[in-house]
């Protein structure tokens, strides 16, 4: 294995290769141990459940890619508990199988942090497929003083229409709003053991709290290099439109029951049945179901027009005013979302290190504060006027 890292020949070397004559030994052999010694080792860490079927392409190309990059590393499955052939699969590729029985992504993946070797920690899920540029990109950010970061996604396989659309939003807008999820993540040794890892009271979101820890520490980095990962959850979930939204609405009405309690998320994220994983289903109620979520998208992603228009060429008396109400309804209601996300932001304030990251969190925490003022404001105007209308009723 070629090493990526240091230039030239030391003294050490060069009496190794003199004495490579007397001992026959290659000279590429001798240079290739004590590349090891140079380069900073990378640890892989592989959380798994029940992934016998998508373990083996994932390791594969973490293998080739670690190749490509030149680099002394490791590969570290954990298996948490699983009842399939996930570890068998994990050892025929050549990787550490670490056991353990947590059931939780925060603990299984802070088990192969604490058990890894290498200054460099590289987390990939199990059914996601890295590459060389990703893996090369992460190592030369962390080689330039970032904490830690990750890594845009491409959701491979049949998925509703509404999830391929979120898929392509543009890399620029993930870089600007500074978090991915967790598929890929990278962080140092010492910013891992720092911030402690993963949050392990979370069984959801667990990756943004640690993006957040790391920003403490450091630069957190979104790669412009994306990653490919599985469609899966969104296949396998039964209307999984009415589901996202139902889940949005009780992370709004209850955030801390939401992230921190094993059932508000378990048909999502911590389903073991694996045997439907590459079937979407097709039903009436599913797809009337994916139908919402992608009305719901564009309405989202369109709301924006609408302050450009002014008021005046919309009255509310036109089927035309009548929608925008009807619009400014769901946005009005939906931008409540921001309340949480605005708190955490500002609260995470206080404790950044590095004033690139102050800024960074500063700018995301007022937009988000921005957007769940106004959304306020207009709940307050939307049920006031609704109870204006409703008035006359109650009175006759």
């Amino acid at each position: 294995m070629a090493c990526a890292c240091g230039g030239g020949t030391t003294g050490f070397e060069r009496q190794v290769e003199g004495s490579n004559r007397r001992a026959h030994f290659p000279r590429a052999t001798i240079l290739r141990a004590l590349s090891y010694f140079r380069c900073p080792m990378i640890s892989f860490v592989v959380p798994a459940h029940n992934e016998e079927a998508c373990l083996g392409c994932t390791l594969q190309a973490i293998h080739e890619s670690a190749r490509v990059v030149g680099q002394p590393y490791e590969v570290i499955v954990v298996d948490d508990a699983s009842t399939d052939a996930t570890a068998e699969v994990a050892r025929k590729h050549n990787a550490t199988v670490l056991r353990v029985n947590h059931r939780q992504i925060a603990a299984t993946r802070n088990s192969g942090g604490r058990a890894a070797r290498g200054d460099r920690l590289i987390f990939v899920d199990a059914d996601t497929t890295i590459n060389p540029r990703a893996v090369a990109s992460a190592l030369r950010h962390m080689d330039r003083g970032a904490a830690g970061g990750g890594a845009v996604v491409s959701v491979e396989g049949i998925v509703p229409l509404y999830i391929r659309l979120i898929a392509l939003l543009p890399v620029v807008f993930v870089k600007l709003v500074g978090f991915t999820g967790g598929a890929f993540m990278f962080c140092t040794q010492e910013a891992f053991h720092a911030t402690g890892g993963f949050d392990e009271r979370l069984f959801w979101a667990e990756e943004a709290s640690f993006a957040l820890a790391l920003k403490r520490e450091g630069r957190f980095v979104v790669l412009w290099e994306r990653v490919l990962t599985s469609g899966r959850r969104f296949r396998t979930m039964s209307g999984s439109g009415l589901q996202m939204l139902s889940f949005s609405l009780r992370a709004v009405l209850s955030p801390f029951k939401t992230f921190t309690q094993r059932s508000s998320v378990e048909k999502i994220w911590y389903d073991s049945n694996r045997e439907r994983d590459d079937k979407m289903p097709n039903t009436p109620g599913v797809r009337i179901s994916n139908a919402i979520g992608l009305l719901i998208l564009v309405v989202l992603l369109t709301g924006p027009i609408w302050y450009f228009i002014p008021r005046s060429l919309t009255p509310l008396t036109s089927p035309l005013g009548k929608f925008r109400f009807v619009i400014g309804i769901f946005l009005c209601h939906a931008g409540l979302v921001f309340w949480p996300f605005a708190v955490v932001l500002f609260w995470n304030l206080l404790r950044r290190k590095q004033w690139i990251e102050w800024l960074k969190l500063a700018a995301l925490g007022t937009f988000c504060l921005w957007q769940a003022w106004e959304s306020t404001e207009g709940v307050i105007r939307i049920w006031t006027l609704c109870c204006h209308w409703l008035a006359p009723f109650y009175q006759g």
